[in-house]
């Protein structure tokens, strides 16, 4: 049977935080509970970069030290190292967005290149990440999923992205380092999930190298799951799939009644976890096939991911399963986790300050707008802060 306790534990949970640390991290949580505040924060963050405002210093000791890693790769090797003391390991994120030049997405592909050869040399790194726009143009994907017909220049400028994909997947396949590709906004996904399934076809012959990723806030991703399980089959690849809630909600509504079509978002937050939770038991009942990546950041899904492995004798250490979760948030389920033997990670985000604000905002945004999140957050941190107390 499994424990279903075991997130309570604080000492745990925060073993690695300085009594500083939990103070700042209570500090946070406070002001991101509060909505006004937030919105009041994030207008006065953009507006300080966008006057040149000598605000860099403070963010940086505050908010990005505590859900960032630092600015660049040798920067995060302390909080990686940390992490893996107590069996946690660390996906860099390289969390710049909005980049528009083919000279920035040279420059990001590098970047993934760089990381791939850092995690070949440390046991704590087996995993990276990209966003499929920070290889190539938005446009490109939103005309691509439309199913509209490129120009010249436009084919080229694909046929780049595909390259810039292939290279990455290629040195992984090489180095056994596993890739994550998130999922952005469903208007320009399927031309994205097309080129994953591609890479996987690749890539995925006889282990599991890439990952796509499901939003699962979205209706119709199981099916979708389902059809490139038979593909898969067919055509003998192996799927890897990170399965998320998702992170463009408001964007994705509005943008629906903006242009009078049904949303692709589950009618209810209940919607939405029945859905994670059925496209969870599809992978581990179908492990082998498919491997899976549990980016959550509840503890609901994490009991029942764990009793499904008690039930078809999956290994904890299955490399076919992993948990993670944000750095900075929800260390009561990464850590017990960890401690109890399972496979976790830490997705840790990285760069300079300025570029990645954008980021850090939609963290904020994204806990105001999840109903409970921040104030487990700030009961288990008061609730720790008391255990050392006594």
């Amino acid at each position: 049977m499994i424990d279903r306790t075991i997130f309570e534990n604080t000492e745990t949970a925060f073993v690695l935080k300085s009594d500083s640390e939990l103070d700042r991290a209570f500090f946070l949580f406070k002001m991101i509970s509060s909505q006004p505040l937030v919105k009041i924060g994030t207008l006065a963050t953009q507006f300080a970069f966008k006057a040149n405002l000598p605000v860099e210093g403070l963010i940086r000791a505050t908010v990005f030290d505590h859900f960032c890693g630092g600015v660049n790769e040798e920067d995060c090797l302390t909080v990686i190292d940390n992490l893996y003391t107590k069996g946690v390991s660390s996906v860099l994120d390289y969390s710049v967005e909005g980049k528009e030049t083919e000279a920035q997405f040279d420059n990001a592909v590098e970047k993934i290149l760089k990381i791939i050869n850092f995690c070949d040399e440390r046991e704590a790194m087996p995993i990276v990440v990209f966003k499929p726009t920070g290889f190539g143009r938005f446009h490109l994907y939103h005309k691509k999923t439309e199913g509209k017909e490129f120009t010249e220049a436009e084919q080229e400028e694909w046929d780049r992205v595909v390259d810039r994909y292939d290279k990455v997947c290629k040195l992984a396949k090489e180095k056994d380092v596993e890739v994550l590709i998130d999922g952005e906004e469903s208007w320009m996904q399927d031309a994205a999930d097309d080129l994953v399934e591609e890479m996987m076809r690749r890539y995925n012959k006889d282990v599991t190298i890439v990952y796509n990723t499901l939003q699962t806030y979205r209706w119709d991703r199981l099916d979708y799951l389902k059809q490139l399980h038979e593909r898969a089959k067919k055509e003998g690849f192996k799927i890897g799939m990170k399965i998320v809630r998702g992170a463009y909600m408001e964007k994705e509504r509005n943008r629906a009644i903006e242009k009078g079509y049904d949303s692709p978002i589950c009618e209810s937050k209940k919607a939405t976890d029945d859905n994670f939770n059925a496209s969870l038991t599809y992978i581990l009942d179908n492990l082998g096939d498919l491997s899976i990546f549990i980016g959550t950041h509840n503890e609901a899904s994490c009991y029942l991911a764990m009793e499904i492995m008690e039930k078809y004798n999956i290994s904890k250490e299955d490399n076919n399963v992993w948990f993670g979760q944000l750095y900075g948030m929800s260390d009561h389920i990464s850590f017990n986790l960890a401690a109890q033997g399972y496979n976790v990670a830490k997705y840790i985000p990285f760069g300079p300050v300025k570029d990645v604000m954008p980021y850090l905002i939609r963290r904020a945004e994204e806990n105001t707008s999840v109903a409970g999140q921040t104030n487990r957050e700030l009961s288990l941190l008061k609730e720790e802060k008391k255990r050392r107390k006594l």
